[in-house]
């Protein structure tokens, strides 16, 4: 008798473990927003991501070391208690502006830590980070910083 429960219990996992990808989705940002991977400046790239919606500061911390020792990994913290639909990474020392676009649902925490390669301008950089709210609304937060050496050129 064990053993036909261990069977249909298998037998469900299994059932459960095929469906659970049909639920799990991602946007393709790339082919749904094309132009915001070419924007050249994070106003532009942002623009073309969300068009022309006001943003509201705040609300979004954005953390990072105040100076990078190797801009080909600088360690990037995004947080924020905002129920999302999106969270977008721009920064402004690379040749395009755009990072990064996560999808996000009801269950999701915004606390997303990741490395980023960012070249060395000499001016300092800044990371912008926009949260676009289930509530349509957009807030953003920004850290900057300045990085040694490396990057997309060292």
């Amino acid at each position: 008798m064990q053993r036909r429960k261990f069977l249909s219990l298998v037998g469900l996992g299994a059932v459960a473990m095929s469906a659970a990808p049909a639920a799990l989705s991602a946007t393709d940002w790339r082919a749904e927003k094309p132009d915001v991977w070419t924007a050249k400046t994070v106003d532009d790239a942002i623009k073309a991501m969300y068009g022309s919606k006001a943003i509201t500061e705040g609300d979004v911390t954005v953390t990072t070391p105040d100076v990078a020792a190797n801009g080909g990994a600088v360690p990037v913290n995004v947080k924020s208690d905002i129920k999302a639909k999106t969270v977008a990474v721009f920064q402004d020392a690379n040749p395009e502006s755009a990072v990064i676009v996560f999808d996000c649902n009801e269950y999701s925490i915004i606390n997303y830590d990741m490395k980023m390669k960012l070249k060395s301008v000499g001016d300092p950089i800044t990371v912008t980070c926009i949260v676009e709210g289930t509530d349509g609304k957009l807030y953003s937060g920004k850290r900057t910083l300045d990085v040694a050496l490396g990057g997309c050129e060292g």
